[in-house]
């Protein structure tokens, strides 16, 4: 059983979900997939334990502080690279997967008014970088540093993106925070101040900021603890996952990561460890990072961790741009915060009495991460959310005076350059981006909320007559 956290990029780590581990398994729901991990994601993502093995959000305040790495991207010897996206006579790639009808909702607050330049003016303060693109060059203006290299991997995600849809990617003009918390928040923006909002893209949401999620910096590597690309991470855990049966996985809850991070959250989520009082079903192990970056990152490979069943997720109080569509007791089983290792020790002791229905959560989480998350929909989705968002803007685009031209070239080192070179994308799509779904209906959304607390009532139902019958 596989421990979410979100606890890694400030939101899951999408690998956190992002990545599953077991695939179950980020940077920090789940997921489960620590697989993940930013968590993709569950998914350091912020204070909550999501995955199983690395944290990856390790964002807050990490005990390894690396210095963000300048992006010295060099336009001078450009490699000839096809302009033009031309997809081959009569090619489809199908309907888009049903979270990307969260754009929609993402973007409804500016539905009514549109997006202005003084909105955009308005956000700096709250932002790390302004991206621009005119004519399908894009531009960049820095306001502050941000943690290790975050806003150079992200940057990097959207260069590709250029490049796989070339000349499709509309004029545009956004701010992009990389911290943890969400930073727009709802409570600022009601009544006549709902038009003042400015849009912030962020690697994720929760129901009280309008942040505007987009999918994590660790989709294309994270060097400072050795994520690779995602296509290469996936494999790699998809091949862990098939060395040990389900049957014969690890009978307890497992999670992995640096405890510092969120002391208010992952230290508190420490006293459900073994103990001499207490075996709560729980095996909580301490990352050190520094000490794994010395050795070379031997004992944090993802696909090493493959070792045990379902996901096993704390309630998660944000989510990034995939996790939302993820259902409790079909993708993972749901823990309440409090009293948190009295619900995992009935989580745990249900999946081992019940270990065909365990797998099967366990394998639609992994099957989930595998089929709706490939980095195609993660394109398709940066596509599309950056189509819908153009189609709000009330201004013509133009490059800011102080900023930077970007092209798919760069001078990086170490993991850094390996990282960008393994998830460079080499052509332009022979097929255009999935169809993009329509927005919810209002009572869909409503309905598709009740349903997972439908769902995770009944665990609650199960767990109060366990504990009636223990009497413990």
């Amino acid at each position: 059983h596989v421990l979410g956290d979100q606890t890694i990029h400030g939101c899951f780590p999408k690998v956190g979900v992002g990545r599953l581990k077991g695939f179950v398994s980020t940077t920090t729901i789940f997921i489960f997939f620590f697989f993940l991990l930013a968590i993709a994601a569950l998914l350091n993502w912020m204070d909550i334990p999501i995955i199983q093995g690395i944290p990856l959000g390790q964002a807050r305040s990490s005990e390894i502080h690396h210095e963000s790495v300048e992006f010295p991207f060099n336009c001078s010897n450009l490699v000839n690279y096809p302009s033009v996206f031309e997809p081959k006579e009569s090619s489809t790639n199908g309907t888009c997967p049903d979270y990307f009808r969260w754009i929609h909702q993402d973007l409804k607050q500016w539905k009514s008014t549109g997006i202005t330049e003084d909105m955009i003016e308005r956000g700096k303060p709250s932002a790390d970088f302004r991206l621009v693109i005119v004519n399908g060059t894009a531009y960049v203006e820095r306001y502050r540093m941000s943690y290790q290299t975050r806003d150079v991997f992200t940057i990097w995600g959207i260069l590709q993106l250029l490049r796989l849809y070339p000349e499709k990617v509309p004029d545009l003009d956004l701010l992009f925070f990389c911290g943890d918390d969400t930073v727009i928040k709802k409570r600022n923006y009601k009544g006549r101040y709902a038009a003042l909002a400015p849009p912030v893209f962020h690697y994720c949401g929760e129901k009280a900021a309008l942040d505007i999620v987009f999918p994590d910096w660790t989709f294309w590597g994270w060097g400072e603890v050795n994520i690779k690309p995602w296509e290469e991470t996936l494999r790699a855990i998809k091949k862990g996952n098939e060395r040990i049966k389900w049957e014969k996985r690890e009978p307890y809850a497992y999670w992995k990561g640096n405890p510092l991070v969120s002391r208010d959250r992952r230290l508190s989520f420490m006293k459900c460890n073994l103990s001499a009082k207490h075996d709560w079903n729980v095996r909580l192990y301490k990352q050190d990072w520094g000490q794994e970056i010395q050795g070379g990152f031997k004992h944090s490979k993802l696909e090493d961790q493959c070792t045990h069943s379902m996901t096993l997720m704390i309630q998660p109080k944000y989510h990034d741009f995939f996790s939302r569509s993820m259902v409790p007791m079909q993708h993972f089983w749901p823990i309440r915060r409090k009293n948190r290792c009295k619900h995992l020790k009935f989580a745990v002791e249900w999946g081992n009495n019940h270990p065909h229905m365990a797998e099967a959560i366990g394998k639609a989480g992994s099957k989930f991460i595998e089929e709706a998350l490939t980095m195609r929909n993660v394109y398709d989705y940066m596509f599309h959310l950056l189509n819908q968002y153009s189609k709000l803007l009330k201004f013509k685009p133009t490059i800011p005076p102080n900023a930077q031209k970007l092209c798919s070239e760069t001078t990086e080192q170490g993991l850094w350059k390996e990282f960008m070179v393994q998830s460079m994308v080499k052509s332009p799509s022979d097929k255009p981006p999935c169809a993009l779904p329509p927005p919810f209906e209002p009572q869909a959304i409503q309905a598709s909320l009740d349903a997972k607390e439908n769902k995770t009532r009944q665990t609650k139902t199960w767990e109060t007559e366990y504990w009636k019958k223990t009497k413990t």
